[in-house]
């Protein structure tokens, strides 16, 4: 059990080519996060593209499901509010509030790192009823 006080949240961005992390359960032991936040699908056009990034997230929840640790979900609209203050800001936007609000010296690369981020951040200032 983590003795800090300071709250951990594991963003997950699942993603065609890569999914935030691989081997989540080695990473949910070691860090023992509070909450998974997890970006929610939203594809208008390409169903093959939503089901395979769809078992992106079943695997990050089941995880999280596995070792108890609590799931959140956010649209892209949500994590974009919640970062920038527009629910439609473009990506290079949520990238530097990312850099900014983690006091990083650049932007975390690939973008889907800096997507896992955001959706930790989102969640970090959010709170659910």
């Amino acid at each position: 059990m983590r003795k800090s006080k300071i709250k951990v949240v594991l963003g997950v961005d699942p993603g065609l080519a890569i999914t935030g992390y691989g081997g989540l359960n080695k990473i949910i032991k070691k860090y023992q996060p509070d909450e998974i936040a997890v970006e929610k699908l939203f594809f208008a056009k390409n169903s093959k593209t939503a089901l395979k990034v769809g078992e992106g997230r079943g695997v990050a929840m089941l995880a999280a499901w596995q070792h108890g640790v609590p799931i959140k979900e956010f649209t892209p609209l949500q994590v974009k509010l919640a970062l920038t203050g527009y629910g439609l800001a473009p990506k290079n936007q949520v990238e530097k509030m990312v850099k900014l609000q983690l006091r990083l010296k650049s932007i975390p690369q690939p973008d889907d790192i800096a997507d896992a981020l955001a959706v930790a951040i989102c969640s970090s200032q959010t709170k659910f009823f």
